[in-house]
């Protein structure tokens, strides 16, 4: 029940319907309150919502439950940054990491706290303080060194030097503000374009005119200037956009080889599709479908280990460009497949089983699910394949059969048990252990050990006597007498058959004459209250009714005795102690 709640809860988080999913989940919980994964599922359904309170809460809880299991703790530093307590979210990262040093998310994620750490330790500018203070960070000399229009006057020491007073305290920036150099770096550190008069570099000191204001350069030489500005800002934006441009070219061309790869892969051209997935791969490695793509057509056409080596390769990359998780799966379940599709003995289906488990951590997915069944099948059939040896089964039902001899039951079931996995299509073996069973009064083992031996010969009579008297001993009376005559129909002049027909209706007799004491009367109305077919005929209401005939009606009693599937229930009802007659 709890594992069907989770699968419910597991496709609603999937299709992103967060809210079914913590219902679904919490439903798991209430039935199996001590899983660690569906406190871990719940979390990760209450931080889709924001609601990093609740979320934090489970993932406490996934820790606490299994403390050795590095998601509970990836779950726990993704609440704490929601809740924007990054020391404690670095805290968990870094405690999963202990336990799981190679695990890829608690890496991405302790990356993402320390750098929201960083973020948030930044002083905000306070009164007096400047507010372009994040401007003059460590990367303002690469940007300014990237760009044209700042780039030259980094071969000026005095710009330098001035940049550098300001780097040390951004409050100086208003000492500046006159030179332009200043001004046309500090838009391109916050990307603005400032309207600034003309540079003043490699000019002397201006001198005084009458009015005692510096002398300005004429308007034509600034407006050349702002010219000469403004072209060198397009050019610029044409190498951007030509560069995007470029690169969209490439992706579009890559996906035209991925598709040319799909159609040729529906018409089992193989080769081709793998030469268009190639392709595929060399213009665009940032999309690992081209390399599952791939690895889907190695698979096809047998080629196991190329099919794997694409597999390994688009779950590495993936892991780097933080790919959906689906995609992940997808990889992981493909080279399951492959391996499955290599195993020739039954450790062969380890590493396969491993990949499949592994898949369903990343995305838990039906078809991926029904692989890991049947590998594990497989892997069982095989076990008892390499086990299979019919002469060393022969030895231990010999051995089985001196036990017995000797009354030495639980040793002989011990030997018989051996024999049936080394041989277990062999009915001799389990008709001896059925005997032993019975031996020890351990009748539904018993019981079953002798329907086995029926189902795989119907002819052998033992199979039959063992069953008979299995039933005869749990007073089955009715159900033992059928046992033995469906027996003879196979060896009709059996004597164990025959003895076992005549003691059952031996007990039939007795029932019919009230020959039962109350003790026995009492106990097989208790049995036969329980058997199914009983209950059926005493709630049925004709039955009802004709055993109410046979009370206060006697020409309507005459009547039904005429009747022989009225009479057969009767009979029924009289062995089983239910109806006495008198």
């Amino acid at each position: 029940m709890a594992d069907d709640a989770k699968a419910k809860g597991n496709a609603a988080f999937s299709s992103a319907n967060f809210a079914d999913a913590i219902r679904h989940f919490t439903d798991a919980i209430n039935l199996a309150p001590t899983n660690h994964v569906l406190y871990s599922n719940r979390s990760a359904a209450y931080a889709s919502l924001n609601q990093f309170s609740e979320a934090l809460s489970d993932a406490e809880k996934t820790v606490e439950l299994k403390p050795d299991w590095g998601k509970g703790y990836s779950r726990l530093g993704a609440a704490h940054i929601g809740l924007q307590r990054y020391n404690d979210a670095v805290s968990a990262y870094r405690k999963g990491l202990e336990i799981d040093p190679n695990n890829e998310p608690l890496k991405s994620g302790l990356a993402d706290a320390e750098s929201a750490l960083a973020g948030s330790s930044r002083p905000r500018p306070g009164p007096g303080m400047s507010p372009f203070g994040d401007a003059f960070g460590p990367e303002m000399w690469v940007k300014l060194s990237s760009d044209p229009t700042t780039r030259g006057f980094l071969q000026q020491p005095d710009f330098v030097k001035m940049m550098q007073d300001i780097q040390k305290n951004p409050n100086n920036l208003n000492m500046y503000l006159q030179d332009q150099r200043v001004m046309k770096s500090l838009g391109a550190l916050l990307n603005l374009k400032f309207q600034a008069g003309p540079e003043q570099e490699g000019a002397e000191a201006p001198s005084a005119s009458g009015d005692g204001s510096p002398e300005r350069k004429s308007n034509s030489e600034a407006e050349a200037v702002k010219e000469d500005t403004r072209k060198e800002r397009e050019a610029e934006a044409v190498t951007i956009s030509e560069e995007e441009k470029e690169k969209k070219e490439v992706k579009e061309q890559a996906q035209k080889e991925k598709e040319a790869g799909n159609a040729a892969y529906k018409k089992k051209d193989f080769e081709s599709a793998i030469q268009h997935y190639t392709k595929a791969i060399e213009l665009d490695d940032s999309d690992i479908s081209f390399l599952t793509n791939r690895a889907a057509v190695y698979l096809e056409m047998g080629k196991y280990e190329d099919c794997i080596k694409d597999c390994e390769k688009a779950f590495e990359r993936g892991r780097e460009l933080r790919a959906d998780y689906k995609m992940l799966a997808r990889a992981l379940t493909r080279k399951g497949t492959a391996l499955a599709k290599m195993a020739k003995c039954s450790k062969d289906y380890e590493p396969a089983i491993e990949t499949f488990q592994k898949a369903l951590t990343e995305h838990r997915n039906p078809d991926t699910l029904k692989k890991l069944n049947d590998a594990e099948r497989a892997k069982k059939e095989l076990e008892q394949q390499e086990y299979f040896d019919p002469k060393i089964a022969d030895e231990e039902r010999e051995k089985g059969n001196q036990f017995f001899k000797e009354q030495k039951y639980p040793e002989a079931i011990k030997h018989y048990s051996e024999a049936i996995r080394r041989n277990p299509n062999d009915p001799k073996a389990f008709s001896n252990r059925a005997a032993c069973y019975t031996k020890l009064g351990a009748m539904p083992e018993g019981l079953k050990d002798a329907e086995k031996c029926i189902e795989l010969d119907p002819t052998f009579s033992k199979g039959y006597t063992r069953k008979g008297a299995v039933q005869f001993f749990m007073k089955e009376y009715e159900k033992a007498l059928e046992t033995y005559q469906e027996g003879l129909k196979h060896d009709p002049q059996n004597p164990e058959l025959l003895d076992g027909i005549r003691r059952c209706v031996e007990q039939a007799n007795k029932a019919s004459r009230g020959d039962l004491t109350p003790d026995e009367l009492k106990e097989r109305q208790a049995k036969g209250m329980q058997d199914p077919e009983i209950q059926n005929i005493l709630t049925d209401p004709v039955m009802r009714q004709v055993l109410t005939d046979f009370q206060e009606n006697p020409v309507a009693a005459q009547k039904h005795m005429k009747n022989p599937g009225v009479m057969d229930k009767i009979q029924k009802l009289v062995n089983a102690g239910i109806v006495q007659v008198k």
